[in-house]
């Protein structure tokens, strides 16, 4: 029974340690997102003013775009765990949280493709993906950029979430790892115990056989002195 706990323990342990992979994942994946979101921002702060007929270095501007788009692809492109892209792929990734391999046990996290979100390809390196040339494109890059930040936010809060759920689960892994615990100190108090008296009534038997078998060896000696008195 001990063994059997402490298989389930020691499950149980990897579980928290797999757990607290999917929160490490989690923070790099909303870490990256919160990156692309600021870049997104400005973009749109630009889009903005390019959209004033007013404006006077364009060009400017749309240097400035054009690398903020190509460090969003950047960051899209790179940003990994254990060897998985978290933003540019679709993999389904499974978390054991569980001591046995039960799917009750298992988070299943879908990773995400924000490469093309709101009709913009991010992942594109070449510049003039987001044209903010003149005033009516200016306007029109507004709601696309518009929607990818609300998609990038959408997203980010996901990741949130899932770390949120991961926290709890190893909070109820280790709750449960204490309480297995306790059980096996118990049983293994209780089995110490249990050989204790075992011991301690071979110890008896064995010091009684001793006293027996001594006075048996003396009976003759008393029979001889007898005899010869």
């Amino acid at each position: 029974m001990a063994q059997q706990l402490t298989r389930d323990i020691r499950g149980t342990n990897q579980a928290v340690r797999n757990a607290a992979d999917g929160i490490s994942l989690g923070q790099t994946a909303e870490g990256a997102l919160g990156q692309v979101a600021n870049n997104l921002q400005r973009i749109r702060e630009i889009a903005i003013q390019a959209a004033n007929a007013t404006v006077g270095d364009r060009s400017g501007l749309q240097k400035e775009v054009d690398q903020l788009t190509q460090e969003i692809s950047r960051i899209v492109q790179t940003t990994e765990f254990s060897g998985t892209k978290l933003l540019s792929g679709s993999t389904s990734l499974v978390f054991q949280v569980g001591a046995s391999g039960s799917s009750n046990n298992q988070v299943v996290l879908d990773t995400v493709n924000i490469t093309g979100i709101g009709g913009y390809a991010l992942d594109l390196t070449a510049t003039g993906t987001i044209n903010v040339s003149d005033p009516s494109n200016a306007s029109a890059a507004l709601s696309g950029l518009s929607t990818d930040i609300d998609t990038i936010n959408q997203t980010r809060a996901t990741y949130g979430a899932l770390q949120n759920r991961f926290e709890a689960v190893i909070s109820n892994l280790q709750n449960y790892a204490e309480n297995l615990t306790a059980a096996r100190s118990r049983i293994e108090d209780a089995d110490f115990a249990a050989e204790t008296a075992r011991l301690t009534r071979a110890q008896i038997l064995q010091q009684a056989g001793t006293s027996i078998l001594a006075q048996a060896n003396s009976l003759p000696q008393s029979a001889l002195t007898l005899l010869q008195g």
